[in-house]
């Protein structure tokens, strides 16, 4: 049996699995913090930092990545307080800039607020997030894919650039990639990028509605309902 602590977010009180990570029981308890990088069952790395947090403690608050902050006993976390959701905003207008043709950006983009961008678009077809080399890696355990390089020069690759022959073609690598479903109105081509906000009506109506949430597949942390 599982051991549990309390710890509280946003003034709500929870029980959290001794362990586990604050952003898994926040999203258990339909707390809503936003993740792009986050998949279960796999090592977190806090790559996209959308689900930033305050930790609070002695009077003084700490930001970091809910993803890879293990929830102990008495804990006070700020999941969605002006500061995080000023924070959380820019980091969203920076992804969107980096790759404003996947939806899901797209959409967390729109839930965290960003009504216009201020970077240049890059038209990116990767952010880092690393889903597919941990889907590999730890779910398929197939180590086909890996990091190269750094900085600027960081990116995703197979072995000497080649398939190797120990890679399982199961395609995991494609389907957890957020930039696999682009935007509705379909791909922005280069000189053409901006915020699609064709879903901006259904998150008002949800806005209105208790215990409603937008639907958005990718942008999984946002499928939330709260618990009664």
């Amino acid at each position: 049996m599982s051991d549990y602590v309390n710890i509280t977010i946003d003034g709500s009180k929870i029980k959290a699995i001794e362990g586990s990570s604050v952003l898994d029981a926040a999203l258990e308890y339909g707390i809503c913090i936003p993740a792009l990088c986050h998949m279960k069952d796999v090592t977190p790395i806090g790559a996209c930092r959308i689900c930033i947090v305050e930790l609070v403690k002695n009077g003084k608050s700490k930001i970091t990545a809910s993803c890879t902050l293990e929830a102990k006993e008495g804990m006070v976390i700020l999941a969605n307080s002006a500061k995080i959701k000023k924070l959380r905003k820019n980091i969203a207008e920076m992804l969107v800039a980096e790759a404003p043709n996947s939806k899901a950006i797209q959409d967390i983009a729109l839930r965290c607020g960003v009504t216009t961008v201020r970077y240049p678009f890059r038209n990116k077809d990767c952010v880092l997030c690393g889903k597919c080399v941990r889907v590999c890696d730890e779910i398929w355990q197939s180590k086909s894919l890996g990091f190269v390089g750094r900085g600027s020069e960081r990116h995703v690759a197979l072995p000497f650039n080649v398939r190797p022959d120990f890679c399982k073609h199961c395609n995991n690598c494609i389907d957890v990639c957020p930039m696999t479903i682009t935007p509705c109105p379909g791909p922005m081509k280069k000189g053409e990028e901006a915020l699609c906000g064709l879903c901006e009506s259904q998150l008002y109506m949800a806005e209105e509605v208790p215990d409603s949430c937008v639907d958005c597949h990718l942008g999984e942390s946002f499928c939330i309902r709260a618990k009664n």
